[in-house]
């Protein structure tokens, strides 16, 4: 019996191009979200450190820390947002709950990068000089962190309960057993126990593999 499997998750071949949503089974938004998503977090950590050790030297760097990585999530939020944009337009019909969803999503992650330009605005022409966040800045770290955190979590139900642009969301022949691994672009599992998966089977043979699941069914 194999234990690993290797080749299909890094093959190209059989995966349809979606433009900016990426390729099918590996789309652009949901990693690009990974990285403010954990900026955003440990800069509210970050200044919080600094803001209760501020009467000590290290305090400094704390916030030094938190500045850049503030800096980086929102430089990558601006491809997260265009790419989660062309997800909303091109991946949900209007009326339905996964465009609700995704509109509320959308709706709380703008308003933690807009959260997040004013904390940066504040951090690097105001208050730059200083050796731990004033009071404001701490706060707007704080609120980003939580904001972000809901926000994501609106993310990660419309993948993990809905779907969303998940190419098998139901049954998939991974999930059967095979020693035969599965590329991209096919959709098809041994059923006749003969050790021949339909995937690689000539027509006639995916014909007989097909009857015979629907005898089964019935």
């Amino acid at each position: 019996m194999r234990h690993f499997s290797f080749r299909p998750t890094l093959t190209l071949k059989g995966r349809k191009f979606k433009g900016l949503r990426g390729l099918s089974g590996k789309p652009t938004h949901p990693p690009l979200t990974d990285v403010p998503i954990a900026a955003y977090l440990f800069v509210g950590v970050f200044d919080l450190i600094s803001f209760v050790g501020r009467h000590d030297s290290w305090s400094h760097e704390w916030y030094q820390a938190a500045s850049f990585v503030l800096t980086g999530g929102a430089l990558v939020s601006l491809a997260t947002a265009f790419t989660g944009f062309w997800d909303w337009w091109r991946s949900t019909e209007p009326g339905t709950q996964a465009r609700r969803t995704v509109n509320s999503h959308a709706t709380i992650m703008v308003t933690v990068t807009v959260i997040v330009l004013v904390d940066l605005g504040l951090r690097w022409f105001r208050y730059h000089a200083m050796t731990y966040p004033p009071a404001i800045v701490l706060v707007l770290s704080l609120v980003a962190a939580v904001f972000v955190a809901i926000g994501s979590s609106y993310g990660g139900a419309l993948v993990f309960e809905y779907g969303f642009n998940v190419e098998t969301a139901g049954d998939h022949p991974v999930w059967h057993r095979s020693e035969s691994d599965v590329f991209p672009g096919q959709h098809a599992v041994d059923v006749s126990g003969d050790g021949q998966d339909a995937a690689t089977a000539p027509p006639d043979k995916k014909m007989q593999q097909g009857a015979s699941t629907l005898r089964q069914s019935q």
